[in-house]
C-alpha cells in the first residue's frame, strides 16, 4: 500500500533534470555519475515531452483523437471543450511578469524556482525555500526573453516560506494585480506559472480545491490554497492566479505519495499573507 509522505513539504525547486544543468541549460561536459543514474527515469520522462500545453479543469488537458473519413470529426474531436477565454487571456497577462530564480551557492549548492513581479519598483516574490536549499549564494533571475540580472535579497522571512528580492529598474519586468484579501472561492480557476523542471513560462490550470487548509511548510504550519492546478518542482514562487490574472497565492509545495511528483494537490501561499509580509520586508530594505 502506497504511504503518504511529503504532506506540504516543499519538494520543487532544487531538482534539476539530469539533461540540464543548474541554471537550466543543457549539459555540454557529458558528465555522469550515481546521480545520473538515480534520476534515469526523469530523464527519459524529459526526452518524451515535446509539447507544453495550457490544460483546463483537472490542471491536465486530455488529448482526444480525431477518426472518421472524408474529413468528418470522430466523436472525441465532436465533444472536446475549447479553452476558456479568460483563462487565455489571463495566461497573457501573467507570463510576461513571472520570472526564473536561480541561486548559487558554496560548495556546489544551488537550486532554482520561480518569483514574479510585484510592483513598478521591480522587486520580486518568491520563496525563501529557494534561497535556503540554494545555502544563500548569489541570486540570478532570468525575465522571460531570456536576459539575466544579478538579484538584490531584499529580505526573507523563513517562517512564511516568502523572500523579497529586486532587479534593476532597466528589467522592465510587468507588475501582477494581487487579488482583493477574501475574494478567492472554492471551484474558481486558476493558474499556476512558472519554471518546472527549468521550462520557463509554463502554465497549468486547474481548480480552487479548498481554502485555509493546514499544511506543513519547513518547520511550520500555515494555511494554505489548496488547487489541482499542476505543481512541480521549479514552480515554488511562481504565483497562482485566477482567471482575471489576479495572484491569489504563492505556489510553495505539493503533496506526494512515496517521493514522487505532483498528484494534483498542491498548496499556496494566500495572498493575504503573501502581501502583508511583503509589505513588511520591502518596508523594511527598501
Amino acid at each position: 500500500m502506497a504511504v503518504q509522505t511529503g504532506l506540504g513539504e516543499p519538494r520543487g525547486p532544487w531538482f534539476f533534470s539530469p539533461d540540464l544543468d543548474p541554471d537550466g541549460r543543457g549539459r555540454s561536459d557529458g558528465a555522469t555519475g550515481a546521480g545520473d543514474r538515480a534520476w534515469g527515469w526523469r530523464r527519459r520522462l524529459l526526452a518524451g515531452l515535446a509539447v507544453v500545453a495550457l490544460s483546463t479543469g483537472s490542471g491536465a488537458l486530455a488529448g482526444g483523437w480525431v477518426a472518421g473519413r472524408d474529413g468528418v470529426p470522430g466523436p472525441a474531436a465532436a465533444s472536446a471543450a475549447p479553452v476558456p477565454a479568460e483563462l487565455v487571456t489571463a495566461a497573457e497577462k501573467t507570463v510576461p511578469g513571472v520570472v526564473s530564480v536561480l541561486v548559487g551557492g558554496p560548495g556546489g549548492a544551488s537550486a532554482s524556482g520561480s518569483g514574479f513581479a510585484v510592483d513598478a519598483e521591480q522587486h520580486i516574490i518568491t520563496n525563501d525555500h529557494i534561497l535556503a536549499k540554494g545555502r544563500s549564494g548569489p541570486v540570478t533571475v532570468e525575465l522571460p526573453d531570456g536576459r539575466r540580472f544579478d538579484a538584490e535579497v531584499i529580505g526573507r522571512e523563513p517562517g512564511s516560506d516568502l523572500a523579497v528580492l529586486k532587479v534593476p529598474a532597466s528589467a522592465g519586468l510587468a507588475p501582477l494585480p494581487l487579488a482583493k484579501p477574501g475574494a478567492t472561492r472554492v471551484g474558481e480557476p486558476v493558474l499556476a506559472v512558472g519554471s518546472p523542471l527549468g521550462l520557463s513560462g509554463t502554465v497549468t490550470a486547474g481548480i480552487v480545491s479548498a481554502l485555509d487548509r493546514q499544511v506543513r511548510l519547513g518547520d511550520n504550519r500555515h494555511r494554505a490554497v489548496q488547487t489541482d492546478a499542476s505543481i512541480n518542482p521549479g514552480n515554488s514562487g511562481g504565483p497562482l492566479v485566477n482567471a482575471r490574472g489576479e495572484v491569489v497565492g504563492v505556489n510553495t509545495a505539493i503533496a506526494t505519495i512515496d517521493g514522487n511528483g505532483s498528484i494534483g494537490i498542491g498548496f499556496a501561499i494566500p495572498i493575504e499573507q503573501v502581501q502583508e509580509t511583503a509589505d513588511t520586508i520591502i518596508g523594511k530594505g527598501g
